[in-house]
């Protein structure tokens, strides 16, 4: 999830004793992509929802960090590689799809039209976003370009959420529009990037 070197050095110092535990418990890292993904998709489909954003957010930002635990268990083990990669983005996009959905219902559950759309574009440009660069890898190409990343979504969107729970106004539907509006540039820039890449 992390894109910056310089943090995912950090954050990996901070799982090495875990990720130790759990090896030596005999826990796979695949085991962990799963839990961490299950958790959060009910945890956003329960807590965001019912408005409970404050409890949503601290939990999967909690889960979240399985997202790396299961990356430095399998350097630790040994058995990183495609697979592992492969599994971690996929539930990557379910558990991201989640979020989006919960805050779609939550808008449906109390009549703003304008957050659902918003949160709908949100979710459409996030999974376009990643889409668009396993296309551009099937055919040969690199799509890593675009300001709207999923760390960076994810980032901007639990912190509105958390701030919304907390009672601040207008900044859950700034925060989704803000997503979606920087996802469709996103999407367009690699576009643009992988058609100059492959242009006869």
């Amino acid at each position: 999830m992390l894109n910056n070197a310089d943090a995912r050095k950090i954050v990996s110092g901070i799982l090495l004793p875990p990720a130790r535990l759990l090896i030596r418990l005999h826990v796979s890292p695949d085991a962990i992509t799963v839990l961490g993904t299950v958790a959060a998709v009910l945890t956003a489909l329960i807590c965001f929802p019912q408005g409970y954003f404050v409890a949503g957010t601290l939990l999967i930002t909690f889960f979240a960090l399985a997202d790396l635990l299961d990356g430095t268990m399998a350097r630790l083990s040994g058995t990183s590689g495609p697979w592992g990669n492969f599994l971690d983005a996929t539930l990557d996009r379910i558990a991201d799809g989640a979020i989006f959905a919960g805050f779609i219902w939550w808008a449906l559950n109390n009549d703003n039209v304008w957050v659902g759309v918003a949160a709908s574009l949100a979710l459409v440009t996030g999974q376009v976003t990643s889409y668009a660069k396993a296309r551009a890898e099937a055919v040969g190409a690199t799509a890593n370009v675009g300001i709207a990343e999923r760390a960076e979504r994810l980032i901007v969107i639990l912190t509105a959420a958390f701030f919304t729970g907390l009672g601040v106004p207008y900044i859950l539907p700034i925060a989704l529009w803000i997503i979606g509006g920087l996802g469709l540039i996103t999407v367009v820039q690699r576009i643009i990037h992988v058609r100059g890449q492959l242009r006869l």
